[in-house]
């Protein structure tokens, strides 16, 4: 095992191991996403890889998918191949190529890594990532599970999605105020949301305003 303090260099390396790897990564996320410019070069890289023929199995944790760069890179890499499952709570951020190398974050410094190669200890980290997997649910197409919402739930969801205040849609729809923020708090919890411009982003996504 080998632990490189400095973010430069063990991303190159994760770099180099990639354009290695003839057979198969996997990937362990945790976490509610990272910053839209880290997960651009991710998608593009994980895409070049999935075109080579290389299996592709990444594990996030759900509340992820609420976090639109994560969601998009998702759609993109199940588009082009990759095996996504989520879960509620994850092991630990890991990367294994090949089964033959891993990669774990740097106890102290942030960016930094444990290159680790000995089979047995690689083994034994395929094997913690092989049973979460097992317990993981699937994402199909890079969403969530499309929310199951009444017909009026969906009307509520598009005014909102349109920029409709709560008095527009109690008037709109024949309800109390207190009914409409009722309305309002059941779609947030079903798709997800904490927002109202985050609930239609999610609501697009999830295809929920057709």
């Amino acid at each position: 095992m080998e632990v490189f303090d400095s973010p430069s260099e063990a991303a190159l390396l994760i770099e180099e191991a990639m354009a290695r790897c003839r057979g198969e990564v996997i990937s362990a996320q945790p976490g509610e996403g990272r910053p839209a410019d880290e997960v651009r070069p991710a998608t593009a890289r994980d895409v070049e890889l999935l075109g080579r023929g290389v299996r592709l199995r990444i594990l996030y944790q759900e509340s992820s998918l609420h976090h639109p760069p994560t969601r998009s890179h998702v759609s993109k890499v199940t588009a082009a191949g990759a095996h996504v499952r989520t879960s509620a709570e994850l092991f630990g951020q890991l990367m294994v190529v090949d089964r033959s190398v891993a990669f774990v974050p740097h106890h102290r410094v942030a960016g930094g890594a444990a290159v680790v190669r000995d089979r047995s200890v690689v083994t034994l980290l395929c094997e913690a990532f092989d049973h979460a997997w097992g317990r993981a649910h699937a994402v199909g197409d890079g969403s969530a599970k499309p929310a199951e919402l009444s017909d009026l739930h969906r009307t509520v969801l598009r005014l909102l999605s349109e920029g409709a205040r709560d008095e527009t849609i109690v008037r709109r729809l024949g309800v109390s105020l207190r009914t409409c923020r009722k309305y309002v708090a059941e779609i947030f919890e079903a798709i997800g949301a904490e927002s109202r411009f985050q609930a239609g982003y999610l609501a697009a996504q999830q295809g929920l305003l057709k």
